[in-house]
């Protein structure tokens, strides 16, 4: 994060959504890579590729919901304890965390069959090829937005603690 402003938590409906839409189109990006990463003709690239991704797409999820360590570790006390309560209650295990290479693999296996399988279908030819790009994307989709999913119900939940203080 550092060098980049840090951004503030969407506290309308509205923030949330284009925040939600900007994260969606940015897990498109990577999942389309990542079907690419299947060609390159060296084993194992491509779930380096995935994992090299994912570390760098999770944190930028963060950082567009406000919801970065750096950018929590800035809020007043008493909010910071709403958002890691949110984060235990709505978030999955990246919202508000250091991104490591472990967490990405503890994240993977919960996807293992469709990585398992992509690898074995990259040696079929051609056919296997596409087989495996096409789990590719939809792996790298799929972790994609199930954290831009827990990010919007933490952020979502902390903007109802909001209506219910000042209501």
């Amino acid at each position: 994060m550092t060098g980049r402003e840090l951004i503030a938590l969407p506290r309308t409906p509205e923030q949330i959504a284009a925040v939600k839409r900007h994260c969606k189109a940015m897990v498109t990006k990577r999942a389309y890579a990542s079907a690419g990463a299947v060609l390159v003709p060296i084993p194992g690239i491509d779930v380096a590729a995935d994992i090299a991704m994912l570390t760098q797409l999770v944190p930028a999820i963060n950082y567009e919901f406000g919801l970065t360590p750096e950018q929590i570790e800035h809020l007043s006390p008493q909010r910071k304890v709403l958002v890691y309560r949110a984060i235990v209650a709505f978030g999955g295990m990246m919202v508000g965390r250091v991104i490591t290479r472990e967490l990405v693999l503890k994240t993977f296996a919960t996807v293992g069959m469709r990585v398992t399988t992509k690898t074995a279908a990259r040696f079929v030819p051609l056919a296997g090829q596409a087989l495996s790009a096409g789990i590719s994307f939809g792996a790298m989709k799929l972790v994609g937005e199930a954290h831009v999913r827990d990010c919007e119900r933490v952020v979502a939940s902390l903007m109802q603690d909001d209506a219910a203080e000042a209501g």
